[in-house]
């Protein structure tokens, strides 16, 4: 993803978010609407999400330290977190509390226009903002699905952005309609119920955005196109003759760490090895251009030890070989 594209669309998200925000609470201020307040601190969590984001924007930007070698690209990783965080602990987790008080204890909506009218405005900026995130996300996304382009996006703020904006959208739907029926039959109840159904909006939501972002703060592999371009720039044919085994990391969404050990041919010196491995690493970065850091070890293939089969205990994650033998 490029920075330009998820830029855009977070400050899209945020101009929409705080103008919603501010609108909601006036609404509540007049009609008393539980929806109205729950939606305003859903806007107020998602703006404080999109401040998070170009936070984590920006801090990934420093050059790499003796520290951290390979960069703060993960801090994009680590924001998109907190913000999966602070929208299921302040947005889904208060408007349910606020949801449960106003079933327990209704009270009739006042002034009903307000909430309907901001409703309405809501669903305009928030529409904008989602066709904002839809854009940008089409440059990239391709032939993938919309769920496989929220699983497998290496970059969290789009597929961020576009939850929150589609999670806003649907809230919008059902304060709309809890307020709606509130008016209708004179029982605030609706809207509590209205209130409550925001709630576990967020909190699945924001369950869903955590485990992806889980799944990018421990490490994940490059994509399978990607895989297969680094193998097919790998081997020429001629020095390098195969891959023998390879592991990729993204250290951040735009930098690839990429290991392989690759098969040269016995009877090559070291130095027609050393040159084969900086052709290998320039047609890598030619087909990858995200792949950043590139550590190629030359072997012999065998056949025999291929059969074999990759050593557990060789494997980052595997078991830990036992001292006692046994």
């Amino acid at each position: 993803m490029s920075a330009s594209g998820g830029t855009r669309a977070i400050v899209a998200a945020l101009g929409a978010n705080l103008a919603i925000a501010a609108s909601k609470f006036v609404a509540f201020a007049f009609s008393g609407s539980s929806s109205m307040l729950a939606e305003g601190v859903h806007s107020l969590a998602d703006s404080g999400n999109q401040f998070l984001l170009l936070i984590g924007g920006k801090k990934a930007q420093r050059e790499a330290t003796p520290q951290h070698p390979f960069g703060y690209g993960r801090e994009r990783y680590i924001y998109a977190f907190l913000v999966s965080i602070v929208l299921f602990s302040v947005g889904g987790m208060f408007a349910i509390y606020e949801g449960y008080e106003k079933i327990s204890h209704p009270h009739e909506i006042e002034r009903w226009y307000w909430p309907v009218g901001v409703l309405l405005f809501a669903v305009i900026a928030e529409g904008f903002s989602f066709r904002t995130a839809i854009k940008e996300s089409n440059e990239l996304r391709g032939k993938l699905s919309w769920s496989q382009f929220i699983r497998r996006a290496k970059a969290p703020e789009l597929p961020v952005v576009l939850l929150e904006d589609f999670g806003a959208l649907i809230g919008l739907v059902l304060a709309l309609v809890g307020v709606g029926l509130a008016v209708l039959t004179g029982n605030g109840v609706w809207d509590g119920i209205g209130t409550v159904c925001i709630g576990v909006l967020l909190v699945l939501i924001a369950l869903v955005l955590a485990a992806e972002t889980k799944s990018l703060l421990l490490g994940e592999a490059a994509g399978i196109e990607e895989v297969k371009k680094i193998e097919a720039a790998i081997v020429d044919g001629d020095t390098v003759t195969r891959v023998i085994h390879m592991r990729t990391l993204h250290l951040g969404p735009e930098e690839l760490l990429i290991a392989a050990k690759i098969a040269v041919r016995h009877d090559d010196t070291a130095a027609e090895v050393a040159k084969a491995i900086d052709a290998a690493e320039a047609r890598i970065r030619a087909a990858v251009p995200t792949a950043r850091a590139i550590y190629l070890e030359p072997d012999i293939y065998s056949e025999a030890e291929a059969a074999k089969g990759p050593d557990p205990a060789a494997t980052p994650g595997g078991p830990t070989p036992n001292p006692a033998g046994h």
